[in-house]
C-alpha cells in the first residue's frame, strides 16, 4: 500500500474523530441512511462521491455501484479511502455534473444524494435530473443535515476559520417538488440526518 493511501486514511480518521467529538457519528449516521434504503437491489449510483464517506459504507455492503462527482480531486480521495480497505474495484468511478449527467434515461434504481443537495447552485435542476435516470420502479434516496447536523457543521468548519454554506432549497422543499412531479415520499429522522426516499407513486 503506498504513503497515499495510508497518509489520506489517517486523515479521513482524525476527520472522523473530530466529527464524533462534535456529536457526529458519520458511521452511524450512514448506517442509519442505508437502513433507510433497503432493499439494496438493482443498479445503484451515488450522487455526489466528496470523500467516499458514504461510498465506503455502501462498498461494505459487497455491492457494485456507480459514484459521481465534479470534482477530480474529491474522487482522487475517495478511490484512497476505498482502496485502503480494499473496496475500489466493487466502485465505477465517474467525472459528472449532478445537472446533466451522461447517463441514459431509467438506467438506475437507487439513487443516492448524501449531503449534497446544500452545496448545489441549483439543486432542482440536479433531482430533475437524478429523476430523469431513475428507473420506473426505482427509489430516490436523498439526506442532508437536519438543523443539529448544519450546526455541528458550523462548528467544525469555524475551527479553521471556514463557514459551511447552506443552499437556501432545504430538504422538505425538495420533497414538495418531488411530490408535485407524482412521487410518493417517505421521511425519516436520526438527529443528524433527514432522509427522503422517494418512488414515483405509478410505476
Amino acid at each position: 500500500m503506498d504513503k497515499d493511501c495510508i497518509e489520506n486514511h489517517r486523515r479521513y480518521l482524525e476527520r472522523v474523530a473530530l466529527d464524533k467529538s462534535y456529536g457526529y457519528d458519520v458511521e452511524k449516521e450512514r448506517s442509519f441512511i442505508l437502513e433507510q434504503a433497503r432493499p439494496l437491489e438493482g443498479r445503484i449510483l451515488e450522487a455526489g462521491t466528496g470523500k467516499g464517506h458514504f461510498a465506503l459504507a455502501l462498498a461494505k455492503e459487497s455491492r457494485p455501484f456507480v459514484t459521481f462527482d465534479i470534482s477530480a480531486d474529491e474522487q482522487h480521495y475517495a478511490k484512497l479511502n476505498l482502496e485502503y480497505y480494499g473496496l475500489d474495484k466493487l466502485i465505477d468511478f465517474r467525472i459528472e455534473n449532478a445537472e446533466h449527467t451522461s447517463f441514459p434515461e431509467g438506467c438506475f434504481d437507487i439513487i443516492f444524494s448524501v449531503n449534497l443537495i446544500h452545496h448545489l447552485e441549483n439543486p432542482y435542476r440536479a433531482v430533475e435530473e437524478l429523476v430523469r435516470i431513475l428507473s420506473p420502479q426505482g427509489k430516490l434516496v436523498v439526506a442532508d443535515f437536519t438543523e443539529k447536523g448544519f450546526q455541528i457543521m458550523d462548528k467544525i468548519h469555524a475551527l479553521n476559520g471556514n463557514t459551511h454554506d447552506r443552499g437556501k432549497v432545504t430538504l422538505s422543499d425538495i420533497e414538495v417538488y418531488l411530490m408535485n412531479r407524482g412521487f410518493l415520499v417517505r421521511n425519516s429522522y436520526s438527529e443528524i440526518q433527514h432522509v427522503l426516499v422517494a418512488r414515483r407513486s405509478v410505476a
